[in-house]
């Protein structure tokens, strides 16, 4: 009994002892039998990472390199520099070996390797991504890493990796530019608004909340039309931003801004049947005397891939989520092609453009036959027109008289009179005006129109689940 003693206690330490050595780091020469001293030096620094002697291992590497400049260990040993820093960890870790990784696709772009270096390079960016409402730049350098990869190793077996990647990472993307089109919707700062979320719809189609998007987009439109109907006609009224319109010019303009709302409800339809906002949309046209568009069965088909391919975070990881530096991307799709090309942004400004383009032609106050609609940053109004009042912005003004018309929203807010609206805070950048319905407005248009094959509303809302209500908005388990 006292023999087994030592025998039991080496057998712990040795069970210990490979327990603590990185079985992420391999040798792919381990079973090539070679003495040479190159070979060997090789050989003791794959060792050395095993055991997380990271230094050691470098250093032996180093002395590869820079003794036998011709060995055909040479990438292989570059690349273990790289791979020493990335397995020892760290923000500067990390950037050192992002800095390795490049030097390794510089001098050997040809080798299979060079797509693991670039699948690392996104990777590091990646484990570094910080929540929506945080800095986004580690989201953005991995979004253009990942797309890296994709576009110059085609073939290689690395890219279904980096593609669901990269749709975890415009999850991100794309949950932070909902947060920011939000704010300037419950801001009634709607040219901003408008200008977020069509810009979000545009690039990233497969968003978990693509739904929601569009039906605040829709809603933002119908702010503008409710902001439009509370201009002074010409019957004696003092003039406002929006000038003196005859009714049947403000009708045109009103039926001007209203396509896009019409388009953005029609789009959920048709593109996102089975999402939370689809019943909301049909209210919506129902109410602006609009056709009920039906989606076909390959929309439907493909509207439930995309939600069955998400996934639900646990109640225990919707807790300690509030705890973690790291964003959720739980929600993110898992079929589908990612957004590889950026499409033209759209800005506050071309909002802005775009309302002043509807209004031409309208009887303004002041002889010019062109509305007044305010911007920021312009100075004093043109001669013979009413400065603009405080509390408005791109062509919207707050009425005083309570009597008048309010905006056309769906929900119990609608009854009061629209709240000033506060200036836009974005940085406008002057552009040419956008058409007033995207591309992928115009083609879920044709789509309802056309002869293909349509589904009644019981197989499209059978399939949908519920929006949460009450408390179980704001208590998310």
């Amino acid at each position: 009994m006292r023999n087994r003693f030592p025998v039991v206690a080496v057998t712990l330490l040795l069970v210990a002892g490979l327990a603590c050595t990185n079985k992420k780091v391999n040798n792919p020469l381990a079973n090539v039998n070679s003495k040479q001293p190159d070979k060997v030096l090789f050989d003791r620094a794959m060792d050395a990472m095993k055991h997380n002697h990271f230094d050691v291992a470098r250093l032996t590497l180093q002395t590869l390199i820079n003794t036998y400049p011709d060995s055909e260990y040479i990438a292989r040993a570059k690349l273990g520099v790289a791979d020493s820093w990335y397995a020892e960890g760290g923000s500067a870790s990390l950037a050192q070996a992002e800095a390795e990784y490049k030097d390794f696709e510089t001098f050997f772009p040809n080798m299979p390797e060079a797509a693991e270096a670039q699948l690392k390079i996104a990777n590091i960016h990646y484990q570094e991504m910080e929540k929506p409402d945080r800095d986004y730049t580690h989201a953005m350098r991995a979004e253009d890493e990942y797309r890296a990869l994709i576009q110059q190793y085609p073939d290689s077996k690395l890219v279904p990796q980096a593609k669901q990647r990269l749709l975890e990472v415009q999850e991100v993307l794309a949950e932070r530019e909902f947060e920011v089109a939000r704010f300037y919707y419950m801001r009634q700062s709607y040219p901003a608004a408008i200008a977020r979320f069509r810009s979000l719809i545009d690039k990233y189609p497969l968003y978990s909340k693509a739904d929601e998007a569009l039906y605040l987009l829709g809603q933002s439109y119908e702010g503008e039309v409710a902001r439009l109907q509370l201009a002074a006609t010409c019957s004696g009224n003092p003039p406002r931003p929006f000038g003196c319109l005859t009714e049947g010019k403000k009708a045109d303009a009103v039926q001007e801004l209203d396509k896009p709302a019409i388009e953005a409800y029609d789009r959920i339809l048709t593109r996102y049947p089975l999402m939370d906002y689809s019943d909301d949309a049909k209210e919506r046209l129902t109410a602006l005397h609009q056709p009920i568009p039906r989606p076909t069965r390959e929309e439907i088909a493909q509207n439930k891939a995309e939600e069955n391919s998400r996934h639900e975070p646990s109640t225990l990881k919707q807790v300690m989520g509030g705890f973690e530096r790291h964003p959720d991307v739980s929600h993110a799709a898992h079929v589908g092609e990612p957004t590889m090309v950026d499409p033209q942004m759209v800005s506050a400004s071309d909002v802005v453009r775009e309302a002043t383009n509807a209004l031409r032609g309208g009887n303004a106050v002041g002889g010019n036959n062109q509305v007044s609609i305010e911007a920021v940053g312009v100075g004093a109004p043109p001669p013979n027109q009413a400065a603009p009042r405080s509390d408005t912005t791109a062509g919207a003004t707050q009425s005083p008289d309570p009597n008048e018309l309010k905006p056309n929203v769906s929900d119990d807010s609608a009854q009061a009179p629209p709240p000033p609206l506060q200036q836009v805070n974005e940085i406008q950048q002057p552009g040419a005006t956008p058409e007033a319905a995207t591309g992928d407005n115009k083609s879920a248009a044709a789509t309802s129109s056309s002869s293909n094959q349509k589904v009644d509303d019981g197989a499209v809302s059978s399939s949908k689940h519920k929006k949460k209500k009450g408390l179980k908005k704001i208590i998310p388990f």
